[in-house]
């Protein structure tokens, strides 16, 4: 068999195009864009608050009932 054919599950391919294909795969998959499921919103609370175990430790509903 000539070396420009690849032998795949017993079919003969030629060689040249499948390097093709793999390069217009390549090509079309950098270009495609991710979309956002949400939008991204920029989190002003202090940084103790923004996580839950930042909230247990350091609680600010109990300090403004104090005042």
């Amino acid at each position: 068999m000539n070396k420009r054919y690849i032998v795949i599950d017993g079919k003969a391919y030629v060689w040249g195009e499948l390097v093709k294909l793999r390069r217009e795969q390549l090509r079309t998959s950098a270009k495609q864009k991710q979309l956002a499921l949400f939008e991204m919103k920029d989190d002003y609370r202090p940084e103790a608050e923004r996580t839950a175990s930042g909230r247990y430790v350091q609680p600010s509903l109990l300090a403004a009932l104090e005042s």
